[in-house]
């Protein structure tokens, strides 16, 4: 059975080279867990995934996809993207609290 993680985060926009980015940052226990995970991971499977990555089923309201959230600042923090189509389609706005659900892989 796999882990289940639920957090409310702001939507943060950021603006790259190659186009605007829609993000959730995820820090306190939430990130703290993924930290566990891709350690016991490491462990399990004597190396880690590219970029210290998480495999993870995100949900956000009626809208559910497959991706990764990335370790930044030594996992202090995560950080999981948000498509444009999920933006779209659960009407979020930037800054505004997205509450969403992600099941550790």
């Amino acid at each position: 059975m796999n882990d289940t993680i639920t957090l409310t985060a702001p939507l943060t926009r950021w603006q790259g080279d190659r186009g605007t980015y829609h993000l959730l940052v995820i820090t306190g226990e939430p990130a703290e867990a993924l930290a566990m995970h891709a350690r016991l991971r490491r462990l399990e499977y004597g190396r880690q995934r590219g970029f210290g990555s998480v495999k993870v089923t995100a949900r956000i309201g009626d809208t559910e996809w497959s991706t990764s959230v990335f370790p930044q600042n030594q996992s202090t923090e995560w950080i999981l993207l948000v498509s444009r189509k999920v933006v779209r389609s659960e009407d979020l706005a930037e800054g505004g609290p997205v509450t969403v659900e992600l099941e550790l892989l």
